[in-house]
Order: structure tokens, then C-alpha cells, then sequence
């Protein structure tokens, strides 16, 4: 006998009083009939997971550049730990799993190929065309960019998790959203989203001691400096004597993590109950976030950051590169823009639809050539500039 289907409110009845319901969302922009089986943040995750963008996370960089090994973390591993964090985090608060994961796996979506050197690249040569800033592009992209439904562009997301796209900050990128008032700036969003972005400085930072330690830039002689990383380095010591290095690091990394998020979940915890949130709008009205680390552990996560910014950023391999993947995008942006008939048909086809309408602008043809370039791969940026730029190379 086929047994009873599970209801949807049940999963959503023993969520915390504060937590974001899907039975609170602020719909989508496009109305469509609710799904039986899934709530409306789960089909949101999907669409994300099912969507061209996030399969490009694949081949773009996040410290290395793709070509550089196998074993580096790329945007999507990047995007699928953060999910991974944040899930953990809400599953312990009865927080909205399913909002928070469609939030972590969607806030990488716009990044340009070469992480942060592209994107500073990129936003250089759009300043006098509206600029460029990787949160607003990964809006465009489940708004607009995305081509996968008959019935209306891009993703058709919940207001929740683009909410959660638009006011996503962190100590590497600040967010322009001046004009999207239409997303309540004055608001606070909801714990979910708060937690996607703070779980995504906990596995850059974390992981990219990992991979710095993994591609010889850092040593942990130097990391002992940190006093997050030594406190459970010693500890691993005393547990593990008899282990390589290489698994003592690992895990460290991994009891680090676990310390974090333990700490954000008391911290959060703690400062609900001090504000007296006891409701959903209450967390809309609070006069700062809720969701972070305690003082002290807040210190002790600065330190890591400001040294990987030292030593790993700053590396002369990873300067080398990054100046490298900056000529790379400033010369295909200045290319495109004084010869478009260079860029392939999509792209004609948008400036022909444009012209056709009287709408082809400067900053339209820019417009059109940053999204172009956003999406790509590091692979795909490298080998159009080889064909570009190199005249024995193929067209």
C-alpha cells in the first residue's frame, strides 16, 4: 500500500517562530501556481542547481585559476560548502534549510572568470558605463540572463532569495544596491540569508588555508601565528601524534570550522534572546543583523583573514596571475566594444535587437559585452584571447 504523501507544512510546522516560512514569501515576479510536492524555496534551490551559471561555477577560479590543479576549490565547490555550512547552522536553529542553501548556492552566480582580479577588472573598465559589482550581476542572471522557460526570463526566483542575493556582503565585496529599493534596503533579511552570508567567510577563509597549505604558499610554522589555527592545531597534536602533517592540517581546518559554526549558532542564539526576537518581523525590524561570532572569536577570525590577505593574496604567484587575468578581461572588454562584429551570434543577436529598437547604446553594447564576458570560464576566457590576440591561433 502506498503510504500517505508527506504534507509540506509539516516540514515548515517545526521551524522556530522566527524562522522564514515559504507561507510568508513575497511571491515571485512572475506568478505561478505552487508546487504540491516541493515548498517555494526548494524550487528555487533547483532551479539554481539545474541553471547554466551555477555549471560554469565549475571552471571558475576562487584563489587559483582553473588550469593551475585539479585539487583547488573552484566557485561551485566553494558555492556547495557554503550550502553545506549554512544547512548545518539552520538544521541546529530550526531555521529554513531550503532558503538558506538556494541563497549560498545562488551568491556566486555573477562572478566574472579569475575571481576577485576579474571581477576588479571587469568593474574598471564598466565604471563609465554603470560599473560592475559580482552581486548585482548574479541578480541580473536569475532575473534576466537565464534562458530556460518559455513563459518568462530567467529563474523566477522567490523575493526571498533574491533578497538574499542583493544584501549579501562580505569583508571582500560591498554591495551597490542604492536603486533596488524595491528590495527594502532598511529591512534586515531574513536569519536564513544572514547565515548563507556569513557561512560563505567561514568556508572561504577556512578552505583557503586548506588550499594554500595544499599549494606550498603557506607553511605552518606561519599559520602557528594565528590564534584560531594553533589553539586546534595542539589539539590535533595531542590526538593524532602519529599522523602526516598533511592530515594534521586537514584536520584543523575541519575542528576549525566546527568551532565557528558552534560559535555562530551560540552567538545568534544569545543576541535573539537579548533583542527579545520572537517572531519572523521581528527579525525584518531589528535595528542590525543577528546572525554573527561572538567578540572574541570575531577577533580571532579577523586575524586569519588579514593574514591569508598577506600571505596568500598577496603572493607573488597569485599577483603574477591575477595581473595576468586582468589584461585578459581588459583586453577582450576593449576589443569587443570597438569591434562587436568580433562577438559570437547571441551576442549580435542582442545588439541587433537593440539597434532595432533604437536602444543600442554605449552603455547598452557595454552592458551586453560585461554579461558576456561575466559568464565566462577561466578556460573559455584564456583560449577567446588566444583566439582573439594570437594570429596563428584559430578563429
Amino acid at each position: 500500500m502506498r503510504p500517505d504523501r508527506v504534507n509540506l507544512s509539516d516540514y515548515e510546522s517545526i521551524l522556530a517562530p522566527y524562522a522564514c516560512r515559504s507561507s510568508y514569501s513575497r511571491g515571485r515576479v512572475h506568478d505561478e501556481p505552487e508546487s504540491p510536492h516541493r515548498n517555494a524555496y526548494q524550487r528555487d534551490r533547483d532551479r539554481i542547481i539545474h541553471s547554466t551559471a551555477f555549471r560554469r561555477l565549475e571552471y571558475k577560479t576562487q584563489v587559483f585559476v582553473n588550469h593551475e590543479g585539479d585539487h583547488y576549490r573552484t566557485r561551485l565547490t566553494h558555492s556547495i560548502e557554503v550550502a553545506q555550512i549554512a544547512r548545518s547552522i539552520c538544521r541546529s536553529m530550526r531555521l529554513h534549510e531550503d532558503l538558506a542553501e538556494a541563497v549560498a548556492l545562488a551568491h556566486d552566480l555573477g562572478h566574472t572568470p579569475f575571481g576577485h582580479s576579474g571581477q576588479d577588472a571587469l568593474d574598471d573598465v564598466m565604471k563609465p558605463y554603470g560599473g560592475f559589482e559580482h552581486n548585482r550581476q548574479s541578480l541580473r542572471v536569475v532575473e534576466t540572463l537565464e534562458h530556460k522557460y518559455a513563459a518568462f526570463p530567467g529563474l523566477n526566483l522567490s523575493y526571498e532569495t533574491r533578497e538574499g542575493i542583493v544584501k549579501h556582503h562580505s569583508a571582500y565585496d560591498t554591495p551597490k544596491n542604492r536603486d533596488l529599493a524595491h528590495f527594502n534596503l532598511h529591512e534586515q533579511p531574513p536569519l536564513e540569508s544572514q547565515i548563507g552570508n556569513l557561512a560563505d567567510e567561514i568556508a572561504y577563509n577556512n578552505h583557503d588555508i586548506d588550499d594554500g597549505y595544499r599549494a606550498g604558499m603557506l607553511r605552518v610554522d606561519g599559520l602557528m601565528q594565528l590564534e584560531l589555527f594553533r589553539i586546534h592545531y595542539e589539539q590535533v597534536e595531542r590526538q593524532f601524534s602519529g599522523v602526516s602533517e598533511r592530515l594534521k592540517v586537514n584536520e584543523t581546518v575541519r575542528q576549525m570550522i566546527n568551532f565557528l559554526i558552534v560559535d555562530v549558532i551560540s552567538e545568534t542564539e544569545r543576541r535573539i534572546g537579548e533583542m527579545g526576537v520572537a517572531t519572523f518581523e521581528d527579525v525584518r525590524d531589528a535595528s542590525k543583523p543577528l546572525v554573527g561570532l561572538s567578540a572574541p572569536v570575531r577577533r580571532m577570525n579577523g586575524e586569519m583573514k588579514k593574514f591569508l590577505y598577506k600571505h596568500m593574496y598577496r603572493h607573488y604567484r597569485v599577483a603574477r596571475m591575477a595581473n595576468k587575468a586582468e589584461r585578459v578581461i581588459r583586453e577582450l572588454f576593449t576589443v569587443y566594444m570597438e569591434h562587436p562584429a568580433m562577438l559570437p551570434d547571441n551576442q549580435q543577436l542582442e545588439l541587433e535587437i537593440a539597434k532595432s529598437g533604437t536602444d543600442l547604446t554605449d552603455e547598452k553594447q557595454a552592458r551586453i559585452i560585461a554579461d558576456y564576458i561575466a559568464g565566462m570560464t577561466d578556460r573559455y576566457a584564456l583560449e577567446e584571447h588566444e583566439k582573439l590576440f594570437n594570429v596563428s591561433a584559430r578563429p
